[in-house]
């Protein structure tokens, strides 16, 4: 059995013309979508799966009407390989049920893989470099050493509040207390003092 999947990406598009494809095409069945393709939750997607059965194919007018990137795609239609479900896309003329269609969806899987494979490597060899020039990866430390020991002065005086300290460095308290060694109490008696007037834990 042929089940089509139609859609469009906004509530002002027409799906007829991948409706009229896909009723010419022989579907007996066809579920219409509208949302857009990057978006996972698709409850007419789901709904056309859950009604398909082993040796049914699914078929769409478009490669994009199923899925927006090339993962996407693979993903999706592996799983429905994995029902014994077949894909057919008429504008590419693919058919997952033929041996032509399922050497081209190898391909596209190769294809993805390798693509993951450049990025793991352009981003090992960015850390490398970014290394081997003296940096390390990961967003800066908020706070400076300077800026620590002007913090960690400031609040040996009892008058003087973790807020205030934290608005003066352009901080949150929780970034300022995160930088503190055994807390706020690290820094003397009248620290600790200090932060339980604040509230601060």
């Amino acid at each position: 059995m042929l089940v089509g999947y139609a859609r469009v990406s906004t509530q002002d598009q027409n799906p007829a013309l991948q409706l009229d494809a896909l009723t010419a095409a022989g579907c007996e069945k066809v579920f219409t979508e509208k949302a857009s393709g990057a978006q996972r939750d698709r409850p007419e997607l789901a709904a056309a799966l859950s009604y398909m059965r082993s040796g049914d194919s699914l078929v769409v007018w478009k490669l994009d009407r199923l899925a927006r990137s090339l993962p996407q795609l693979i993903e999706t239609v592996a799983a429905l390989e994995d029902q014994g479900i077949g894909f057919r896309s008429m504008t590419e003329a693919i058919d997952t049920t033929t041996a032509g269609g399922k050497l081209i969806f190898h391909i596209f899987g190769a294809l993805a893989e390798f693509e993951r494979s450049v990025i793991r490597e352009r981003t090992r060899a960015g850390l490398k470099a970014a290394r081997d020039r003296g940096r390390k990866g990961g967003r800066p430390p908020a706070l400076s050493a300077a800026d620590l020991a002007a913090a960690k002065a400031l609040l040996r005086d009892p008058a003087i509040t973790v807020d205030e300290v934290a608005n003066r460095l352009k901080v949150s308290p929780a970034t300022l207390y995160r930088h503190l060694p055994g807390g706020r109490g690290g820094i003397g008696a009248q620290g600790e003092a200090n932060a339980q007037e604040d509230h601060f834990d």
